[in-house]
């Protein structure tokens, strides 16, 4: 499949090249022929989105490695006392791309154009189909104001195939019902999209994709299957694992792995977590402008005289 350039229009604040760094002799990788080379290793770069502290891995970059994903932020972790002001992004647009939002720990308040206005907590996770466009507003939820604790979880981006870009918007939360849980001596993981040894999540999206989440315990093993012409990466959220050819990735690092084979393999000596995404790229001209994701020049004009007439919504019904 053709690798497609992607074209930009604003600011990007994107990751940062990890040295290299490959494990000692005690390596536990199997080697296969069938095992994904890694393509690049990076730091995810600390930023803010509103009063919000996070970690972003990609915006808008590296295209050709995480299609149909676009963006990926680690917010938090935050501890948050009791009755200090929420962590909050004022209310914002965003057209031709599905926001996510997945929670690891802690709740977030959710409020939109579409009248949707909710809380959302641990485990659960949000998918904001912007389509032509809507205004949301996000911060920490009303369970943190009340008894603080941890704020931490994941915003990831899913592009929307151009045939759907104009589609209506609408706000989907999906609970643990909707999700997998496979868990084995070696490892747990939660199938939030796509199919993963024969479990396959019930959320659907406009285009194949999966999303995994895994703990890894110590001195554990997985492959994972991936179609060969899919896009996969990892993402570290804690711990440390071995990829092919004994390199290391460690937290707040992503992997990204060229297509072409069928399996990652990863080893953790001492255990960690991360998540694995990707999917079949979409293969298809790319122009962002902030929280536009469309297809051509045109479309990013369409989408701002959309925006300021109003046709997406009135911030400040949204901020209220």
């Amino acid at each position: 499949m053709k690798r497609r350039k992607f074209i930009t229009g604003s600011a990007i604040i994107g990751a940062t090249l990890a040295g290299k760094q490959l494990v000692g002799q005690n390596s536990g990788m199997i080697s296969k022929k069938s095992n994904r080379k890694v393509y690049r290793i990076l730091n995810a770069d600390r930023t803010k989105v509103g009063t919000l502290p996070i970690l972003r891995a990609f915006a808008g970059d590296q295209n050709d490695y995480v299609s149909p994903f676009v963006l990926l932020d680690e917010f938090g972790p935050v501890d948050m006392d009791p009755g200090i002001d929420p962590l909050r992004v004022d209310a914002h647009p965003h057209a031709g791309v599905t926001p996510t939002t997945y929670f690891l720990e802690g709740s977030g308040h959710h409020k939109d154009s579409l009248n949707y206005d909710f809380q959302i907590g641990k485990g659960e996770f949000m998918m904001f189909s912007s389509g032509r466009g809507a205004i949301h507003m996000e911060e920490t939820g009303q369970k943190l104001y009340e008894k603080g604790g941890k704020y931490h979880g994941f915003q990831i981006w899913l592009n929307t195939p151009s045939a759907h870009k104009f589609d209506d918007p609408t706000t989907s939360v999906h609970g643990e019902k909707d999700m997998v849980a496979i868990n084995t001596p070696a490892y747990n993981v939660k199938v939030i999209l796509g199919e993963l040894f024969g479990q396959k999540s019930s959320i659907k999206t406009l285009s194949p994709a999966f999303y995994y989440h895994l703990n890894l315990n110590a001195n554990g093993r997985i492959d994972i299957p991936v179609d060969a012409e899919h896009n996969a990466f990892v993402y570290m959220i804690n711990g440390e694992f071995e990829l092919e050819g004994k390199k290391k990735l460690k937290a707040n690092q992503i992997a990204l792995f060229e297509r072409g084979d069928d399996i990652i393999n990863l080893f953790s000596e001492c255990g960690g977590e991360c998540l694995i995404l990707g999917g079949l790229p979409l293969d298809e001209v790319v122009y962002s402008y902030g929280p536009f994701v469309m297809n051509n020049q045109e479309q990013i004009r369409w989408c701002m005289d959309a925006y300021n007439s109003g046709q997406m919504g009135d911030p400040s019904q949204v901020n209220l």
